[in-house]
């Protein structure tokens, strides 16, 4: 029998298990709250990455601040900062607390897109129809990330050429366009893949493993073909989806109202960060023709 007290330090340190209880009730707070089903993920995710950060489950105000000084650290951009921050304050609302911040106005200008030549090289190096299909379906659709995850089979038409989008940004709803070439890939891929119904629905896209696709997948999936076609610039699949979308529409010489409206913006002030690509081709067509 033992009559020393032995000299163990029986701590441990909280993991990621831990937090599981309180992501699952966050996640049912949103949807009883009404989040869309496309949104819900990411504010897990911000709200997962938040609590690993903290140490805990029940996070204070002063935490709340820390991790904010801390993704500024991380140099992220001020839309993905003032993102986190209304995923976490939603968390703290779930446990009755009120935090505050303040919204960082995003920055209305573009830096970077790909051009047509990148465009290529990324479809060109990519060997899985499916994602050939998912690539060509998002860029011809402008669509973003959490809308291509959430296409179901009877959204496409592919005689009429159109994609329905359920719950766009702000729920919206809309019909947006795809190309002949698109559509062949489409059908392609159809003719390949099984039909299978996940959560009541027919999903035009699934993972191999027989899930919905998430928008970090999707990311991840890009940027290997990104990487893959030896694309050095800045931009991840937002950037490829969007940002290029609306510099090639307006470079191309289409008027900023109809760029509005392919690119689903609810204000042309919006649209109007791609003029600067407008403004680069005016001068190239000045030099290129006045010429004495």
């Amino acid at each position: 029998m033992f009559r020393k007290r032995m000299n163990v330090n029986w701590k441990r340190k909280r993991d990621a298990e831990d937090l599981m209880p309180a992501l699952k009730r966050y996640r049912r707070y949103l949807e009883d709250n009404g989040l869309r089903p496309s949104t819900i993920p990411m504010y897990v995710l911000h709200v997962r990455k938040y609590l690993e950060f903290a140490g805990t489950d029940s996070p204070s105000a002063d935490d709340f601040a820390r991790f904010r000084d801390h993704l500024h650290d991380m140099r992220l951009s001020r839309s993905t900062v003032n993102n986190y921050s209304f995923s976490i304050r939603k968390y703290h609302e779930m446990l009755g607390q009120h935090v505050s911040f303040k919204f960082i106005k995003p920055n209305n200008t573009l830096p970077y897109y790909f051009d047509e030549l990148d465009i290529t090289r990324i479809f060109s190096v990519c060997s899985n129809i499916k994602h050939l299909a998912m690539l060509k379906t998002m860029f011809y659709a402008s669509l973003r990330a959490s809308e291509l995850c959430n296409l179901d089979d009877s959204d496409v038409d592919l005689k009429a050429l159109t994609v329905f989008v359920r719950g766009g940004k702000g729920g919206r709803d809309a019909v947006v366009y795809i190309t002949d070439d698109c559509a062949r890939t489409l059908r392609r891929y159809l003719e390949v893949r099984p039909p299978l119904m996940i959560e009541g629905r027919r999903q035009l896209f699934y993972t191999d493993f027989g899930k919905r696709w998430e928008r970090r997948g999707v990311y991840r999936m890009f940027m290997y073909y990104k990487r893959l076609a030896g694309i050095e610039k800045q931009g991840g699949v937002h950037v490829f989806s969007r940002h290029s979308v609306g510099s090639l529409l307006v470079k191309r010489g289409c008027d900023i109202v109809t760029v509005k409206e392919l690119m689903r913006h609810s204000d042309v002030h919006t649209t109007m960060r791609y003029t600067h690509i407008s403004d680069a081709t005016r001068r190239e067509k000045y030099e290129q023709f006045l010429r004495l």
